[in-house]
C-alpha cells in the first residue's frame, strides 16, 4: 500500500499549499538540492568539474527515486540522508558518471548539514504562501475593523455580558494579533540559516581538503557563503549544529500565527452559534455541509483554526523538549524529534493561514443580531458607569447604586426605571438619565484604539509592498 501523507486525518493544512510544500517529497527534494548545491560549490572553485556537478545535478530529482523504499531504510541509520545518499551514487553508476561525481557528492559533509539546511529550505518554501495568506488575512481584519468602528456591541468577560465596545474594535484587536505574528514570523524566515559544519561542527574534512588543494584560493567560509547563497539561506558564519535556538525562533514565530489565527477561530464560533448569531462565516459551495443534517451550515473555516490552535502547543513543547535536552555534538534522540513537530508546525500555520484569509474576507456580520444581544441584559451594562455617575445623586453613594443594580437583575426591573425613582429630574434630566444609560456613549477609547491599529495595518502594508 502507498504509504503517502495525503494529509487524510489533518483537515487544518489538508489540499492546500502547505500539503505540497511541506510533504516527504519535497523534503526528500530539499535534500537533493542542498547535496547538488554544494557539488555546484566545489565546481565553481575547482574543487570537481562542471561536468561532474552536472552529472549530480541530474540525479538530484526526487521524481528519480522510490520515496517508499526511502523510508522503509530510513530507521537503518536513523536518518533519511544516510539511504539517499547510497541512492544517489548509484544512480550515478547507472548514469556513467565520473566516479568523481560521487566523490564530490557530499564531500566535507555530514547527515545534520543536509537534513537542518532542507529543513530551512522547506519552511522558506512553504512561508511564502503562509505570509502571504496571513496578509490576506490582515487585509480582511482591517475591512472589517474599518466597516465597524460605530457598529456597537456587547463585550464578554469569563463568557458574560460585560460592558458595550463595538465590532469594529473586537475585528481590530483580532488584527493586531495577525499583524504582530505576521511581523515574527517575517522576521524568522530571513534569519532561516544555512547549518553547514561537517562532521562535529568544525569542517575538519573541509579544511583538511583546501590544505590538499592549494592552487584552489578560497576559504572554508567563502565556500558556506556560496553555498548559502545559492540557497537563499542567511549565513552565519558558523554552524548551529548544537544551538538548536534556529529551530526555536521558527517554530515559535509559526506557533504565534497559529495562536492569533486560533483566538479569531474560536470568536466566529461562539458569535455564529444560532442563539448568538451576530457572525456567520461565508456560504460557500462544498463546504459546512453536514453528513446527518441537510439543514445544517458548520463554521469549518473556524473550526479549522481552533483545530490548528488545540494541535500546535504540543509541536512547540516537543522542539522545546529536544533543544533542551540536547547533548554533545548531535543529540542522541532530541535532533530526530525536531523534524516531524516542526514540519507538523509548519503545516499547521500554513493551513491555518489559508482558512484565515478566506474566513476574514467573508465573514458576515449580522449587525442586528449585535444590537438584540447587546439589549439582552438591559440597562444592566451600564452599571459600571451608572455606579460613578449616579453615586452622587442617590443616598446611600455607591452602595446604595450597586443595590439597585442587583435589585433590577433580580426583580427584572429596568436600571433605569429605579434610578428614575430614587433621582430627582432636577438632579438628573430624563435626557441625561437617557444618556446615561446609552451604550454607545460609553465606549472609552474603543475609536482611538482602532485607528491605532489600522494605522499599523497601513504601515505594515507599505512594508510589504516595498518588497514585493
Amino acid at each position: 500500500m502507498n504509504s503517502v501523507d495525503y494529509g487524510v486525518l489533518a483537515p487544518a493544512w489538508a489540499g492546500t499549499n502547505a500539503a505540497t510544500t511541506a510533504s516527504d517529497v519535497a523534503f526528500v527534494q530539499a535534500m537533493l538540492d542542498v547535496e547538488a548545491a554544494w557539488v555546484k560549490v566545489q565546481a565553481e572553485v575547482g574543487l570537481c568539474t562542471t561536468e561532474e556537478a552536472q552529472s549530480v545535478a541530474e540525479v538530484a530529482k526526487v521524481s528519480r527515486y522510490d520515496l517508499v523504499s526511502l523510508a522503509a531504510k530510513t530507521p537503518d541509520g536513523a536518518n533519511a540522508l544516510i539511504p539517499l545518499l547510497a541512492m544517489m551514487r548509484a544512480l550515478l553508476v547507472e548514469d556513467g558518471a565520473s566516479p568523481k561525481a560521487g566523490t564530490a557528492l557530499h564531500r566535507g559533509a555530514t547527515s545534520q548539514d543536509i537534513i537542518d539546511s532542507a529543513l530551512m529550505l522547506v519552511v522558506s518554501r512553504t512561508l511564502q504562501t503562509t505570509l502571504a495568506d496571513l496578509r490576506q488575512t490582515a487585509r480582511g481584519l482591517a475591512s472589517l475593523a474599518a466597516d465597524h468602528r460605530e457598529t456597537v456591541c456587547i463585550a464578554r468577560s469569563l463568557t458574560q455580558h460585560a460592558l458595550p465596545t463595538t465590532f469594529g474594535w473586537k475585528a481590530a484587536s483580532w488584527l493586531s494579533a495577525v499583524l504582530s505574528a505576521e511581523a515574527g514570523l517575517q522576521q524568522a524566515e530571513q534569519h532561516l540559516a544555512l547549518q553547514w559544519g561537517g562532521a562535529v561542527g568544525t569542517l575538519a574534512s573541509l579544511e583538511q581538503l583546501l590544505a590538499t588543494h592549494p592552487k584552489v584560493k578560497t576559504t572554508s567560509a567563502e565556500l558556506s557563503t556560496k553555498l548559502a547563497g545559492i540557497l537563499g539561506l542567511a549565513d552565519v558564519g558558523a554552524p548551529w549544529h548544537t544551538n538548536r535556538m534556529p529551530i526555536l525562533q521558527i517554530g515559535s514565530a509559526l506557533a504565534s500565527a497559529v495562536a492569533a489565527l486560533g483566538t479569531f477561530g474560536a470568536d466566529v464560533l461562539t458569535a455564529s452559534r444560532p442563539e448568538i448569531a451576530e457572525l456567520s462565516e461565508p456560504r460557500e459551495a462544498g463546504k459546512g455541509g453536514s453528513s446527518a443534517m441537510p439543514h445544517k451550515q458548520n463554521p469549518v473555516r473556524s473550526l479549522l483554526l481552533r483545530n490548528a490552535a488545540i494541535s500546535a502547543p504540543g509541536l512547540v513543547a516537543t522542539l522545546f523538549t529536544a533543544a533542551g535536552t540536547a547533548v554533545d555534538e548531535r543529540p542522541d534522540g532530541g535532533w530526530h524529534s525536531e523534524w516531524q513537530a516542526l514540519r507538523e508546525l509548519l503545516r499547521l500555520a500554513s493551513g491555518a493561514a489559508h482558512h484565515g484569509g478566506a474566513l476574514a474576507l467573508g465573514l458576515e456580520v449580522n449587525e442586528s443580531s449585535m444590537e438584540r444581544n447587546l439589549r439582552l441584559s438591559g440597562d444592566a451594562i451600564m452599571s459600571e458607569r451608572v455606579t460613578s455617575v449616579a453615586a452622587g445623586f442617590v443616598s446611600g453613594g455607591k452602595a446604595a447604586v450597586q443595590a439597585l443594580v442587583r435589585r433590577s437583575l433580580t426583580d427584572q426591573v429596568s436600571l433605569g426605571e429605579l434610578l428614575r425613582l430614587e433621582i430627582p429630574s432636577t438632579e438628573l434630566s430624563d435626557k441625561e438619565l437617557s444618556e446615561l444609560l446609552d451604550p454607545a456613549g460609553y465606549l472609552g477609547a474603543a475609536d482611538r484604539f482602532t485607528t491605532t491599529v489600522l494605522a499599523e495595518y497601513s504601515a505594515r502594508k507599505e512594508i510589504w509592498q516595498s518588497h514585493s
